[in-house]
């Protein structure tokens, strides 16, 4: 995976990428994992992540999801993605939903894009940011490298995507949060 063992990471960042994103890349695959720190308790942004049948709660790029059968591990969904990107659907399947160590992974198994056996792994876990209860945000994935890309514009592309939704994320689970705290001040 890109960055791994680079210095880009933490002690604890490592110690839960070994413990939960155990992508394997193949030859003609890429891989990479993305922190992010989030201004929000964990029960907070879980209850975002965890939504398989709503990413577009925080994802900015998902137009509509609709999701086939009961949500359970194997549970596919139909994603119908904005325009800007090349892609205008895709089908995934739930493969973790973990609600105990906090950790959902999804794989891509069609659609009309080029992310070829694309997985991806999201972990949340608590932290102190600034004397209030955050959350560090890990997603790791691997996917097949497109003919015609290189591996450093195909983990660039995949890279930028879900920088713009942990952001997204951020800003859905700090707004809740902030409004959370303001709510418990109006009561006093």
């Amino acid at each position: 995976m890109n960055g791994i063992g680079s210095g880009r990471f933490s002690n604890m960042e490592m110690e839960y990428i070994r413990r939960h994103h155990r992508h394997q890349p193949g030859n003609n695959q890429c891989g990479s994992a993305l922190v992010k720190h989030i201004r929000a308790p964990v029960p907070q942004v879980w209850s975002l992540v965890r939504r398989f049948d709503q990413p577009q709660k925080y994802k900015p790029f998902v137009s509509r999801c609709v999701v086939r059968g009961n949500l359970e591990i194997g549970s596919l969904r139909e994603v119908d993605v904005k325009s800007g990107l090349p892609a205008t659907t895709s089908t995934e399947r739930l493969e973790l939903l973990d609600d105990n160590e906090h950790v959902l992974s999804i794989k891509i198994i069609g659609g009309d894009h080029r992310l070829t056996n694309y997985s991806s792994v999201v972990s949340l876990h608590p932290e102190i940011i600034d004397g209030r209860p955050g959350t560090l945000v890990i997603e790791s994935f691997v996917v097949d490298i497109p003919d015609g890309n290189t591996k450093d514009e195909t983990c660039y592309f995949v890279e930028a995507v879900i920088k713009c939704n942990l952001k997204s994320l951020a800003d859905v689970s700090e707004g809740i949060a902030l409004q959370d705290r303001t709510e418990q001040i109006d009561r006093i």
